[in-house]
């Protein structure tokens, strides 16, 4: 295809994502505060388990007249991104496919199906694992006070939490992606097995210092967020072996051709 058609099949994929989002968007909207009361939900029960408060005790405060607002907007539009990347991959598959192989497309398809149940499987971790253990860390520092001390205790910003739990999640959904991303570098020869394994102590003292980036500043956090990390490049090194068997097998039956 000329460039010109490149660039219109291009525009069509992409005002095809854009129309989903922004329709997927209006619809989680509606729901923005359901959504929003779960995703709150660790920390409510967090509170629950750390003190004697109630139901009815428990509670989020905002600052700012526009803040929940603004807040269900980006509660809506995380929400319409994460369900409508199905769609974008779908796009993305349907500009580049035509300009490959069929090896090419075999090799590659797989590679897009994980990309998003990866992502998923790492925001579990954070709702499920990560932050209530984090929470229940941080919420030891509260204090009931007594005669003459002011009491310690938390009351959670809308904002700053969605902020603070977004932030994991797309961290962890990220990171979940290292095995892919190694595998495709292995696949196009920009990576191999043997390299990986022998940067491993490098790779390690990089996963720290970018857990330490991505989550609260407590132990628990960081190295909950190291462990996943540094098993998925061990995945990925064992990723890259097979690749590597199967490049060698297929070089193997061209030479006896």
């Amino acid at each position: 295809m000329p460039l010109l058609d490149h660039l219109i099949e291009l525009r069509r994929r992409l005002l095809i994502s854009v129309v989903a989002l922004f329709v997927v968007f209006v619809i989680a909207f509606f729901f923005a505060r359901p959504l929003f009361d779960f995703l709150s939900q660790p920390l409510a029960d967090a509170l629950l388990q750390n003190t004697a408060m109630t139901e009815r005790e428990r509670r989020m405060i905002f600052t700012d007249l526009t803040e929940v607002f603004f807040t269900y907007v980006k509660v809506a539009f995380f929400t319409a991104a994460f369900l409508c990347c199905p769609v974008f991959l779908t796009q993305l598959w349907l500009f580049v496919a035509p300009g490959l192989y069929k090896n090419e497309k075999a090799a590659l398809a797989p590679f897009l199906a994980a990309t998003p149940i990866l992502f998923f499987v790492g925001g579990a971790l954070v709702y499920y694992v990560i932050f209530p253990l984090a929470a229940r860390f941080f919420l030891q520092f509260e204090h009931p006070g007594g005669p003459g001390t002011l009491p310690i205790e938390l009351e959670a910003k809308v904002n700053e939490y969605l902020s603070l739990m977004m932030k994991l999640i797309f961290a962890f959904g990220l990171c979940f992606q290292l095995p892919v991303i190694m595998t495709l570098l292995a696949k196009v020869g920009l990576a191999t097995s043997k390299g990986m394994a022998e940067k491993r102590k490098y790779a390690i003292v990089g996963v720290f210092v970018v857990a330490a980036i991505f989550t609260p500043p407590d132990p628990i956090s960081q190295i909950s967020l190291a462990i996943p990390i540094i098993l998925l490049y061990e995945i990925s090194i064992y990723m890259a072996k097979l690749v590597e068997k199967k490049r060698e097998q297929a070089e193997a039956a061209e030479e006896e051709l």
